[in-house]
């Protein structure tokens, strides 16, 4: 397996935020296929898609035969690039069609890696082989314009170019102005892609989206892929064809959303609300610790433990934007503030849960000092040094 250069083109969103990488589709560009929807997202997460070869941004072809695998191999050698730390990031993935396929293989080659991944319009096996290889000499003979055609009829459902001209001509013209052997490549990679068997390896959550008007991956394809995975979810869309993130970028939008990030606190009910919380306060806090606060309530002090369960860790810990690492500082220096040690104490263990190390820890104590007073800073150097006396 070798490694296809790809390009990234940043869509919204900041650095620190969650990250969601995007995947294209065939003969599209990240610009033309993802802009319509980056709008709804960049207030959750940094976005951030991908060209493949000779499309878009990417004027690089390679010279030599390329697979889904090398595609997927791009992905994780781009989002390497962008990270700061030791640790290869994690993220989350959205891909339409070829995208979504890159998506299938780095659920299997990288499982660590990716922390959700919505498939659009895509199956463990898109098409045939000797389909591909026909389209990728169509290409070589008569250049991507020759597919122009039938694109409009695959890519769009009934009306849509005649509501949205804007969208659909710019899709149309991305493919004609693709280079016809990045086409070709990525189409012969296509030719030799076969998940099938390997679906019942995928344990990273799945969601698959149909377009119930998609003839390239028809909803019994993408059936398949939730059906075969350890779990999977089909969601279908009505009047949608092949491109759900330009035809329909609002619900996808949403779709995406919800599954990375699960639902907003207005669509949780108070039950739900509350067990999202536990898992978020177990999860920073410790088991051990959360258990014992739950089992040591009073008839007095249970209301407030449910209560702040569902509002504090249901609530402001899971919200997006900031992720735990940035709650932790935060935090500590509320509570430094405050003159809350028993507090302190506690999220100071819950800081290093959340990774942040002794030497960052520091750093907050002493920016603390300055903003919220010496003998504050001194208090909380005591506490900190008596949790971490190894490693102060």
């Amino acid at each position: 397996m070798s490694t296809v250069h790809l390009t990234a083109v940043r869509l919204g969103g900041r650095p620190g935020m969650p990250l969601l990488v995007l995947g294209p589709a065939l003969g599209t560009t990240a610009q033309t296929l993802w802009a319509p929807l980056a709008p709804e997202l960049a207030s959750d997460f940094q976005l951030v898609a991908w060209d493949l070869p000779g499309h878009g941004t990417n004027s690089m072809v390679p010279d030599h035969p390329i697979t889904v695998a090398d595609l997927a191999a791009g992905v994780l050698s781009l989002v390497d690039g962008m990270g700061e730390g030791i640790h290869p990031p994690t993220f989350h993935y959205a891909g339409c069609s070829v995208g979504g396929a890159v998506g299938l293989q780095l659920l299997l080659d990288a499982p660590g890696r990716v922390e959700s991944a919505t498939l659009l319009g895509t199956g463990a096996r898109l098409g045939n082989a000797a389909g591909w290889e026909d389209r990728a000499e169509t290409v070589l003979d008569s250049s991507t314009e020759a597919l122009v055609p039938t694109a409009a009829e695959r890519w769009f459902s009934p009306g849509f170019r005649e509501h949205h001209p804007g969208r659909a001509s710019s899709l149309l013209h991305a493919l004609g102005d693709t280079v016809d052997e990045g086409y070709a490549a990525v189409c012969r990679a296509l030719a030799g892609f076969d998940l099938r068997d390997r679906l019942p390896e995928v344990a990273v959550p799945v969601l698959a989206v149909a377009g119930a008007r998609d003839v390239s991956a028809p909803p019994e394809v993408v059936r398949a892929v939730a059906e075969g995975v350890r779990e999977g979810r089909l969601v279908v869309l009505e009047d949608v064809a092949h491109l759900a993130p330009v035809e329909a970028p609002e619900a996808v939008a949403r779709l995406v959303r919800e599954h990375a990030l699960g639902p907003t606190r207005d669509q949780l009910t108070v039950a739900e609300l509350r067990e999202v919380g536990m898992q978020v306060r177990r999860e920073v806090l410790g088991a051990e610790h959360v258990d014992r606060a739950m089992a040591d309530a009073t008839e007095l002090t249970r209301e407030f433990q449910h209560f702040i369960t569902e509002y504090a860790w249901g609530g402001v810990w899971n919200r997006p934007v900031l992720d735990r690492r940035a709650r932790s500082m935060i935090t500590l220096s509320a509570l430094i503030a405050g003159g809350h040690h028993p507090e302190l104490a506690m999220h100071l263990r819950a800081a290093r849960t959340n990774g942040l190390s002794v030497a960052e820890i520091r750093e907050v104590i002493i920016h603390s000092a300055i903003y919220c007073g010496v003998p504050s800073a001194n208090v909380a150097f005591r506490i900190a040094q008596e949790l971490f006396a190894d490693e102060f």
